[in-house]
């Protein structure tokens, strides 16, 4: 049987990392940069090939909220709540 990690930070820590601003640093802003530009490229090909009306309207808002969480991923390095 595993041994639990005792690693594992604790989860006063993680939520310490979630909730705290993370300047970009590194290679950061160029991964948003091209996570965000291949969101709109979706964005505009839902916009274009979907009738107008409330379930395009939701799936462009599921494009951005998905950048925002793959910006957050990189922001915290995947801090994960546990």
């Amino acid at each position: 049987m595993a041994e639990h990690d005792t690693r594992a930070p604790h989860n006063s820590e993680v939520i310490e990392t979630l909730f705290t601003y993370h300047a970009p640093a590194g290679d950061q802003p160029e991964r948003y940069r091209r996570i965000r530009e291949k969101a709109k490229e979706l964005a505009l090909t839902i916009d274009e090939c979907c009738e107008p009306g409330p379930d395009r309207t939701m799936a462009i808002r599921k494009v951005r909220e998905a950048v925002m969480v793959a910006n957050a991923s990189i922001a915290t390095h995947n801090a994960q709540y546990r």
